[in-house]
């Protein structure tokens, strides 16, 4: 059988890391607040959409999906984003309520991974993050099925024609019903900083039953 064409040189793609490494010395016994350090020094590097992350799914029957979303909320609980709940993540979030975050801040040679437990975020959460969207975004939530299948994307612009005219004048749109938020509940990081000759730094934390994090480092 004829071998397969190569369509890029992918293989041969290089880049060494030569920033600074990560000790344990370095780490904050809490991982939430060793998030919050690097993320307030991504967005000092000036990192283009710090808060955005691939978010992973997966069904019943474990068939993976990722797409990126943006993170709107770190408390002490965890991590927020918004979507529509019956879009394919909605979907699968409440059917195996299971997922993944990544965070790549390629400036910088970081990458962060959480993963946990998710659930729905109250009703008044998401009315209070839907009212700081601006207009055209609220109108965009009502006039997407998010995930579903249209015939064009002149039948997107037409309903939200019909959408505009139907609130015109007026900036008090409801929160739809099948929108809102996610909160994923971690019980485990990995703090990840690139080094040179792939001998990457690795910091895991996972949860124990007593409250505490226990961090062990990760061959790389």
């Amino acid at each position: 059988m004829d071998e397969p064409r190569r369509r890029l040189a992918i293989a041969d793609l290089r880049r060494e890391y030569v920033r600074e490494g990560l000790r344990e010395d370095d780490l904050d016994p809490d991982p939430f607040r060793q998030f919050e350090r690097w993320f307030a020094e991504a967005m000092e590097a000036s990192v283009v959409e710090t808060n955005a992350m691939t978010l992973a799914t997966a069904t019943a029957d474990g068939r993976p999906s990722a797409r990126i979303v943006l993170l709107k909320g770190l408390d002490d609980l965890g991590f927020v984003f918004f979507t529509n709940y019956e879009s394919r993540k909605g979907r699968d979030l409440e059917i195996n309520p299971y997922a993944a975050l990544l965070f790549y801040w390629a400036e910088l040679s970081r990458q962060v991974r959480v993963e946990g437990v998710v659930s729905r975020v109250s009703v008044d959460e998401s009315v209070t993050y839907f009212n700081s969207r601006g207009r055209a975004s609220r109108i965009g939530a009502w006039a997407s099925r998010q995930s579903s299948v249209i015939e064009s994307r002149a039948v997107l612009d037409a309903r939200v024609a019909e959408l505009e005219c139907e609130h015109e004048g007026r900036d008090d749109i409801p929160l739809p019903s099948y929108w809102g938020g996610f909160r994923l509940i971690p019980d485990r990081f990995e703090f990840w900083h690139g080094q040179p000759s792939r001998l990457h730094d690795r910091m895991q934390y996972t949860s124990r039953s007593d409250g505490a994090w226990k961090i062990e480092r990760l061959s790389p």
